[in-house]
């Protein structure tokens, strides 16, 4: 099997990084992750977040930009990203009420177009992260998910898979992957169970549905570049729960691609 990066989506810990952006970071790299996605900045200046970054030997390799932020203030994130050193830009979410029918996905690929064109000429990766919508959602008789890919180029826009959400959907994350084999450089790598009303329950890695070893296998066939470790909500202490999922990666991943532990 291939050797992956190891990164965590700063979502997961958003609580603390609203208390101490600082210390969260400090954290996550004592655990052992190699690199950060960032949701949000907490009002943090681009010049010492880098510096934060670069003390403890972060790499924030990509970022999550909602819908709403990329329209408000394109120039701002791709700004705010490359002075980070990011690379890949996703586009993170699309609220409810802009993708509310047809009309309104055609308009959002479009948009996509222009909008990846934009951030990919100032030296970043476009990339678009999927909830269960995309696959639920039919367009022309193809899942919005499909219908955004095969419209959009590979080189305008990749893929970031979140294998719990396409779970989810009842749609089958292996073959997900083997589809968008090399145009898939970021994987959310998570783990969920469904609650009583039917609702997703995360979970720390190796204690939910997922096929986790299978989907590792997968990515390492199909150039994923970032395993990156997301709880919505956890069940533990975030930290715990990070670390936790980190320590199923070293007795799981990293021990088969001979990285000591």
């Amino acid at each position: 099997m291939r050797r992956m990066g190891i990164g965590v989506q700063l979502y997961t810990l958003r609580d603390e990084m609203e208390k101490d952006v600082q210390e969260t970071l400090r954290k996550v790299a004592a655990l052992g992750y190699e690199g950060v996605e960032f949701a949000g900045y907490f009002d943090v200046p681009a010049k010492q977040m880098r510096a934060w970054l670069d003390e403890l030997g972060l790499a924030a390799f990509s970022t999550h930009v909602g819908l709403t932020r990329l329209r408000n203030d394109l120039q701002g994130e791709i700004a705010y990203a490359k002075a980070i050193g990011a690379r890949y830009m996703p586009c993170s979410y699309i609220e409810p009420e802009d993708r509310q029918s047809a009309e309104d996905w055609r308009g959002l690929i479009n948009y996509f177009k222009t909008t990846a064109e934009e951030v990919n000429k100032q030296g970043l990766q476009f990339c678009y992260h999927n909830h269960e919508f995309e696959f639920e959602t039919k367009l022309d008789g193809r899942s919005v998910y499909d219908q955004l890919f095969s419209q959009i180029s590979e080189q305008a826009m990749k893929s970031e898979l979140d294998v719990c959400w396409v779970q989810f959907a009842n749609e089958d994350p292996l073959a997900y992957i083997r589809r968008y084999a090399g145009r898939l450089p970021l994987l959310h790598l998570k783990d969920f169970t469904h609650g009583d009303d039917n609702q997703m329950i995360t979970l720390q890695l190796g204690q939910g549905k997922v096929n986790l070893p299978a989907v590792l296998e997968e990515a390492s066939h199909a150039d994923v570049e970032w395993l990156i470790v997301e709880q919505d909500v956890c069940q533990s202490p975030p930290f715990e729960s990070i670390e936790a999922s980190m320590q199923w990666l070293k007795d799981h991943y990293l021990t088969k691609v001979g990285v000591s532990t």
